[in-house]
């Protein structure tokens, strides 16, 4: 499982005299940084997207999911088993029907191309798990803390906020992480709803390096290494 990411950090300092040779070096003997320089030359911008795409699809999945799972845990409203249900099943929906729904309300909102669109697209892959993460996790929250609660006073925002929310702070955490990294990896929406734009996350960065006569492939493996280091960091 390991061999295809040594592979890529291996062929990253590999020279392009190097790259076809046979048999192939295990090792990169005469290393080079080249595909590195490319990487800080022409990939920042790429990266930087990517973040904010990632970033801000955390906030809004978050800001989202955790009141909606709050609300099916606690609150208990009618129809909310139907609503399990249809959030189980909107995680069905492959990416590119999506997608092509997302670019025809896009085109007529005038959102094409736009880092903000990204992250609410995005955020549609993330919700429905996220709801379904905080739902279970906040079942387990013993009521008699909610009755506490509200015997001190507090409504029931105020007892999501200062009571619910930081005892879920594990659901938080692997919310965020998912949802960071669905955003980080997205080429779907991102070639769909974006291609060509000028904010472009480094899925299409690294796309652009892909072509019938490109050697570059130390470039592109070292912009897939430096890809992977806030997915793998997290």
């Amino acid at each position: 499982m390991l061999f295809p990411v040594y592979w890529m950090v291996n062929v990253s300092f590999t020279r392009d005299q190097d790259m076809r040779k046979t048999p192939p070096d295990w090792f990169p003997l005469h290393g080079t940084l080249e595909g590195y320089r490319a990487v800080l030359d022409q990939q920042l911008p790429y990266l930087g997207t990517s973040l904010v795409i990632g970033l801000g699809t955390v906030a809004l999945t978050v800001a989202l999911a955790a009141p909606a799972g709050f609300a099916l845990a606690k609150l208990r409203p009618r129809g909310g088993g139907v609503m399990s249900f249809v959030l189980l099943v909107a995680q069905m929906i492959p990416g590119i029907i999506m997608a092509m729904g997302f670019y025809t309300i896009y085109l007529k909102l005038g959102m094409l191309q736009n880092i903000g669109g990204l992250i609410i697209a995005d955020s549609t892959i993330a919700v429905p798990f996220a709801v379904l993460i905080f739902t279970a996790f906040m079942s387990g929250i013993p009521d008699e803390l909610m009755q506490a609660a509200r015997t001190d006073g507090a409504g029931t925002l105020r007892t999501f906020w200062s009571i619910v929310l930081p005892i879920s702070r594990n659901a938080v955490v692997t919310v965020s992480l998912f949802a960071f990294l669905w955003a980080w990896s997205d080429f779907v929406f991102a070639t769909t709803l974006d291609g060509g734009g000028a904010h472009e996350p480094i899925t299409l960065g690294i796309y652009h390096y892909i072509g019938n006569n490109n050697q570059q492939w130390n470039a592109i493996m070292a912009t897939a290494v430096i890809a992977s280091l806030p997915a793998t960091l997290i």
